[in-house]
């Protein structure tokens, strides 16, 4: 279905970056991801929350999941996040449907974008803000990281 108007992906990039920074204040990853319908509306928003909640599951894809509660369907729908998405977070992408995902960097780790891409639903925005924030991170906490990312 075509569409009329092309959302603003920069926007929509800023939520997420605010949720990243919102995990790093709490002393987690700093990953954030929003949801948002194709008119730019914000349908919810999260973020990593791994070493917080002590939950392995909680990455800020899964976070902005959960809060978005209930979908009759996620193919409209928007998923931006500050990271590309790791395999896990790939299969729900893909699981659910949804239409496009924006990326704010893959620098800093690949996950399943080249698989995203073969579907035809990611946008990598190369942030350089968002490449900045997680390579201090990764270059502070290198043991949290690899245990984010399920490396030894």
């Amino acid at each position: 279905m075509a569409r009329a108007t092309t959302p603003d992906y920069s926007s929509m990039l800023a939520v997420a970056f605010a949720e990243a920074r919102k995990g790093l204040a709490e002393g987690g990853i700093p990953i954030g991801a929003a949801i948002f319908d194709w008119d730019g509306k914000v349908v919810s928003a999260g973020h990593n929350r791994r070493v917080q909640s002590g939950d392995p599951s909680l990455h800020a894809e899964t976070n902005a999941f959960q809060r978005a509660g209930r979908q009759r369907s996620y193919r409209n729908l928007i998923m931006v996040t500050t990271l590309a998405p790791c395999w896990y977070c790939s299969g729900l992408i893909r699981q659910f449907g949804f239409g496009t995902v924006i990326v704010g960097e893959s620098r800093n780790f690949q996950g399943g974008i080249e698989w995203l891409r073969s579907l035809g639903v990611n946008i990598d925005l190369d942030s350089d803000e968002c490449a900045a924030m997680l390579g201090e991170y990764i270059r502070a906490y290198p043991e949290i990281w690899n245990e984010d990312i399920g490396a030894d």
